[in-house]
């Protein structure tokens, strides 16, 4: 058979790129503001949208009059580059501090509504934070009994705080300030067992919001979420591409991330046009037929490996995306449409290519590049990089000079992302895993080391090791792996709450098993193998005595097997009884939304986050359940 010199062209280029290095550089980019954008819109379209929270509209007017009054009130006790530790949920009052805060100059710390005390401690022993803002009494005890500024911030709406303060503490600040020029820091999760801070700039964060604006269209007249947690760093990617796009925001309430049908039933009820989520969100999402009524035209989904590809009834463009904090949110996306020709494939896509202003590099363990199809580590670079850890040493650890080899115009430094890829041929990259001990829970990166210190805090632990275990569809959990101090005896779920302080919801391990001693690998270090293949037992864990087994029993209806089963196939935990809580015995939202949609499976009753959350015990919502179950009598 003879090729045609065209189909040996095409082989040749084919071969070219997979041999070439895995270096692959995003279009040109140019930062420009976010702030001004915003500002902008505010005098072009005063009257326009800017925040809809439930029946109440606040105009783009009237969200730059309430910034600028809280700018003013704050003014005289927070410099340009202090770091103002918020702690708010996703709502008006969140936005309008915001936009306040970039308007004084001041480096926006976004810390979740109900932080930690202990892990504000550390953090407030770290960092130099000017103050924390947020409802007095949701505080630390610390900032409770500081000195408090009243703020006029929105006080009814979604996730609306009763009342919010600036609080000032006594006690002498952490040293470590924001790098100059930095718009906002967010917390990661850090080996030492305190967190990190991350600082980034506001041009680096306008490249990803212009590619998001450019890529989905977003403009008046659309609807974007405010649905990821406030702790994490994509929520600052909804909340200003709605504002510098002239676009309305829409804050989610909390059950949203509990239940996948109250999501969508929020998409529609909303009417919502651009939206992010966490892909553990999406995903049962894609297990059932896609609601055709939706106007949601652009998904964004991050925060873990996404195991399958949306079907042909997805009429929303999703875009698979990917990014460390340490460069700015987004680093890399995958757009997807059912008109696909991989529409449906059950196999992880990609996590597709680099944005605008990135360039991606992959390589060996000595900083050089791999060839196209080898495995490697990804390192990042271009105007996306943050400024930097608000540790210089961490700093010049993690973000390094780029290789001598090949020339990588105004690159001058790349962030190692510890996670482990492999760059294709038209410079799309497949995410392998982690090169560290680093894991994803529920979307968040988590460092087990951070997790192990939160239990060693305690006098009654001598040491603890964290492994994780996974399930069958790829979803981690948590196992917290506990040797008592001598005389010792605390029980999993008193363990559990003292570490709840310390640690972010996804950190907190599902179970804590209470071990002699810990098996050492031939180098003689703790083979974290084999003690997650002992949390594989199915001996009971937790305070639940070994001969209690509530599906032994004859009295035991169908539907608290059919809960008692699910709950502790979801969780792992064979010991968990009717009598536990869901929440207590470890249950987060990734798993009440996955026991809500198996009930609805079985059962055809659907029932409510809510429902499960306010139910006593595992036993109460199974009677709920069994009530729904049941057809009542004629005439009842």
């Amino acid at each position: 058979m003879i090729q045609s010199p065209t189909a040996v062209a095409g082989t040749a280029a084919l071969l070219d790129a997979a041999s070439a290095p895995s270096v692959a550089h995003g279009p040109a980019a140019e930062p420009t503001g976010v702030l001004a954008r915003f500002e902008d819109w505010a005098r072009r379209t005063p009257q326009a949208t800017a925040v809809i929270d439930r029946a109440q509209i606040w105009t783009y007017q009237d969200l730059d009059a309430a910034a600028a009054l809280v700018a003013a009130d704050l003014a005289d006790r927070v410099r340009p580059g202090d770091l103002v530790g918020v702690c708010l949920d996703r709502s008006t009052a969140l936005v309008v501090t915001a936009v306040a805060l970039a308007r004084l100059g001041a480096v926006y710390l976004p810390l979740g509504p109900r932080p930690g005390e202990r892990r504000i401690q550390a953090v407030t022993e770290d960092l130099d934070v000017a103050c924390l803002i947020g409802d007095p009494d949701l505080l630390p005890g610390e900032h409770r009994g500081g000195e408090h500024v009243l703020l006029p911030l929105p006080t009814e709406g979604v996730n609306a705080p009763a009342t919010a303060v600036a609080a000032f503490a006594d006690s002498v600040r952490g040293t470590r300030r924001a790098p100059e020029g930095a718009l906002y820091a967010v917390l990661t999760s850090g080996s030492t067992g305190r967190p990190k801070a991350v600082a980034v700039a506001e041009s680096s964060l306008s490249v990803a919001l212009d590619w998001y604006r450019a890529e989905t269209g977003l403009a008046p007249g659309d609807r974007q979420s405010l649905l990821i947690g406030v702790a994490f760093d994509p929520h600052l990617l909804e909340l200003w591409a709605a504002l510098t796009s002239g676009a309305a925001l829409v804050p989610a309430p909390d059950d949203t991330r509990w239940d996948s049908h109250v999501l969508t039933e929020w998409w529609r009820d909303a009417g919502l046009t651009h939206a992010v989520a966490a892909t553990p969100t999406v995903e049962p999402l894609l297990d059932r037929p896609w609601p055709q009524d939706l106007k949601l035209r652009h998904l964004v989904v991050g925060g873990d490996r996404m195991r399958r590809r949306p079907g042909t009834d997805v009429t929303t463009t999703v875009h698979n995306a990917y990014g460390p904090a340490e460069a700015t949110v987004v680093t890399t996306t995958h757009t997807m449409r059912a008109t696909d020709p991989e529409a449906g494939d059950p196999t992880p896509p990609p996590i597709g290519t680099a944005l605008p202003g990135v360039t991606l590099v992959v390589t060996d363990g000595e900083g050089r590049p791999v060839a196209r199809g080898q495995e490697g580590e990804l390192r990042v670079g271009g105007h996306c990089l943050a400024l930097g850890y608000l540790d210089p040493e961490l700093t010049a650890r993690r973000f390094t000079p780029p290789p001598p080899e090949p020339a990588l115009p105004s690159v001058d430094r790349l962030y190692r992302t510890g996670d482990r890829v492999r760059m294709n041929a038209d410079g799309s990259l497949d995410f392998l895993g982690r090169l560290d001990d680093q894991v994803k829970i529920s979307g968040v990166r988590i460092e087990p080391a951070e997790v192990e210190t939160a239990f060693e805090q305690d006098p009654r632990v001598r040491a603890a090791v964290v492994t994780v275990l996974r399930d069958s569809s790829g979803h981690g959990r948590l196992v917290a792996h506990v040797r008592p101090a001598d005389g010792a005896e605390p029980t999993p779920a008193d363990l559990l709450d003292a570490v709840r302080s310390w640690l972010p919801e996804q950190a907190v391990p599902t179970a804590v098993r209470i071990v002699d001693g810990f098996p050492l690998d031939a180098n003689g270090k703790v083979d974290r193998p084999a003690l997650a293949a002992r949390a594989q037992d199915p001996s009971p864990v937790g305070p639940r005595p070994a001969a209690t087994d509530d599906l032994a029993a004859d009295t035991a209806t169908e539907s608290e097997r059919l809960v008692l089963t699910t709950v502790r196939d979801l969780l792992g935990r064979p010991g968990i009884g009717l009598g536990d809580h869901f929440s207590d015995a470890g249950g987060t939202s990734v798993v009440a939304a996955r026991l809500l949609a198996t009930v609805e499976r079985e059962t055809g009753v659907r029932l409510r986050a809510p429902e499960l959350l306010r139910s006593t015990d595992l036993r109460a919502f199974a009677a709920l359940l069994d009530q729904r179950r049941t057809p009542r009598p004629e005439g009842a």
